[in-house]
């Protein structure tokens, strides 16, 4: 064989073992960066994200949109070095997102757990800041299969229980505590759309008490007899709680939030309206800015990591309660200024 033709196929086998390694061998990186946007005063495959019925609602305009990050995991060699070159993709250790005594299955479990808990929040926070919905032992969940299911539904209101008067949460477990497995107790309730009814439920057994099990977890919340459904699937985590209950808070209000503009932002809520802070604030207003928003809703707790990334065609409005947020939107819709990070 030509000396010429044998040192080029010889200088080739580092080369396309290189190759071959960039293309077949993983990483235990995952890669993190700006995720789509929703508009919640919007629709998303022909659905309100966030559909009221039953009361009336105002008309909105403009956006506020909840952000998202991307991830992609499995990552080759390869791919993690595209994604790193970028400058627009995060690399983190796997084990940050996917802990090692966990499943993906089980994370991504965890984390669909945490955005129905967060449209909860979201909802309850919203009436909260409206006044006028007092609470109820509220149904939470109902256990399938389970003593209540098929008789309480999520969302109803305890009223009574046994012909006892039940205001708040301890109430209602000082007298499910008097209670064994095989006793039947009268629930009567208040439905959303209006409808009221009793409930005669035999109580079951459970390996965690020693009482009655009802199979239903119930909250202390305020309580409307409309309905308030958020049709977003496949997004994990608690982080959309902030802009569901500002665009609940928006159609059950005259005139707009955000004064017809396009505002983005993030955070966590809990029942009582206090704002959480949340990962990958960067990606998520990188993504913002790339939907065409003008101002960014901040938790406080973010707004050091967000000034990090602060593009300056975007007004970072600061934000600890609802309240705070709802108040910005206004002060900046009127052109005045909110508090900034």
């Amino acid at each position: 064989m030509n000396r010429r033709i044998l040192t080029v196929l010889v200088a080739l086998v580092p080369i396309l073992a290189f190759g071959l390694l960039l293309s077949v061998v993983t990483v235990p990186f995952v890669s993190l960066g700006p995720g789509p946007t929703y508009n919640t005063l919007g629709e998303v495959e022909g659905k309100q994200v966030v559909d009221i019925e039953g009361t009336k609602v105002f008309p909105t305009s403009g956006n506020l949109n909840m952000t998202t990050v991307a991830q992609s995991d499995g990552l080759t060699l390869g791919q993690a070095l595209a994604l790193w070159m970028s400058g627009s993709e995060q690399l983190v250790p796997r084990d940050l997102v996917y802990p090692p005594d966990k499943s993906k299955d089980e994370v991504d479990e965890a984390n669909n757990n945490d955005f129905k808990t967060s449209e909860d929040a979201a909802e309850y926070a919203a009436l909260t800041y409206l006044g006028g919905y007092p609470e109820a032992v509220t149904v939470d969940s109902v256990t399938d299969p389970g003593p209540s299911k098929g008789k309480l539904e999520s969302g109803d209101a305890i009223d009574m229980v046994n012909n006892t008067p039940v205001a708040n949460l301890d109430e209602f477990t000082a007298i499910l505590k008097n209670t064994e497995p095989g006793d039947q107790l009268v629930v009567d309730y208040r439905r959303k759309g209006g409808d009221i009814g009793t409930e005669t439920i035999t109580l079951g057994d459970n390996p965690d008490r020693d009482y009655g099990y009802l199979g239903i977890s119930v909250v202390d919340a305020p309580w409307a007899p409309f309905t308030i459904e958020f049709n977003l699937a496949n997004i994990g985590g608690p982080s959309a709680g902030l802009m569901f209950s500002l665009a609940v808070v928006d159609k059950l209000t005259t005139g707009d939030l955000n004064g017809g503009k396009f505002i983005a932002g993030t955070g966590t809520i809990d029942l009582e309206g206090k704002v959480g802070p949340i990962g990958g604030i960067t990606h998520k207003m990188e993504a913002a800015v790339d939907e065409g928003a003008t101002a960014f809703l901040v938790p406080a707790e973010n707004c050091a990591e967000a000034l990090t990334a602060h593009d300056d065609d975007l007004t970072l409005i600061k934000v600890g309660t609802l309240t705070e947020a709802v108040d910005g939107l206004k002060t900046y819709s009127a052109g005045g200024e909110p508090p900034r990070c």
